[in-house]
């Protein structure tokens, strides 16, 4: 199974870090492929907790729903791919490790996986996610200490 993974230092606190992320609708701060992001049901993020998404990828506007899977707080936050596209993220994720001075390395990794004709596409959806690896993590940094 194809996998994109990429790592950041943020210079933030770990549970800072964490409580950025837990919120998916976050997401549209730090991808600009995320048009539309909705939470069911409102209040904190739990195991459960399904984020509705808009996304624009290679030209094509798709819908994505993803489910909290595991959330342990500061250091881990899992999810799966609920939606039905040609390429999904069958599991996702956070690693969160709090450094010793103050900061937080935050590793993010999906493994992705083809449908149908995605089975065709699956490999090159890793490698551009791979390729976009380094500037993800800077997204990701740049949102959370502006936040």
């Amino acid at each position: 199974m194809p996998r994109f993974e990429a790592t950041v230092d943020i210079d933030r606190p770990v549970a800072e870090v964490f409580a950025f992320l837990a919120d998916g609708e976050n997401d549209r701060k730090f991808s600009p492929r995320v048009q539309d992001i909705a939470k069911s049901p409102a209040g904190p993020t739990a195991v459960g907790t399904v984020f509705r998404s808009t996304v624009k990828d290679a030209g094509m506007t798709t819908r994505r729903e993803f489910r909290i899977s595991e959330l342990t707080a500061p250091t881990r936050i899992r999810w799966n791919e609920l939606s039905s596209n040609l390429v999904t993220a069958r599991e996702g994720g956070y690693d969160l490790e709090p450094l010793s001075d103050g900061r937080t390395r935050v590793r993010i990794f999906n493994d992705l996986e083809g449908h149908g004709v995605g089975k065709l596409l699956v490999g090159f959806a890793a490698a551009a996610a791979r390729k976009d690896g380094p500037a993800f993590g800077q997204r990701i940094k740049a949102a959370v200490e502006a936040s």
